[in-house]
């Protein structure tokens, strides 16, 4: 697509983690990776999300209780075993880890609410 400098200037002034645009003549998917606005695959919308799931009852975290920012955000490039949230099991921080290398595709649960074993937590569009 012909504007998708423009369109990526004009996401990196927002706080959308991931934009998908789709008219008759093709798709234009932007993300952020870290700070900056990076146009991903078309193909990564066909592939197969992989999951995050919580692997016991506990409070899910997006960031540290002691930092503002979040862990992962959605659009964002993670590796393998980068830490994609916190589980909070009483006074233990246990960190949920990104299984395989991807793109943070969404994040299904907000942050600090209680979760169940075996919830999806976040999912990953693999790389």
């Amino acid at each position: 697509m012909q504007d998708t400098a423009l369109r990526t200037l004009q996401l990196a002034g927002t706080d959308i983690g991931l934009l998908e645009l789709r008219t008759p003549q093709g798709t234009l998917r932007l993300g952020r990776q870290g700070d900056d606005v990076v146009e991903l695959p078309v193909e990564m919308t066909e592939a197969e999300t992989v999951s995050v799931h919580a692997p016991s009852v506990g409070v899910f975290l997006h960031s540290h209780p002691l930092a503002a920012t979040p862990l992962v955000r959605i659009g964002e490039h993670v590796g393998v075993g980068q830490t994609v949230g916190l589980l909070k099991i009483g006074p233990l921080l246990l960190p949920m880890t990104a299984p395989q290398t991807g793109i943070v595709d969404d994040i299904h649960v907000v942050d600090g609410l209680a979760v169940g074993y075996g919830t999806p937590l976040v999912d990953l569009h693999p790389l």
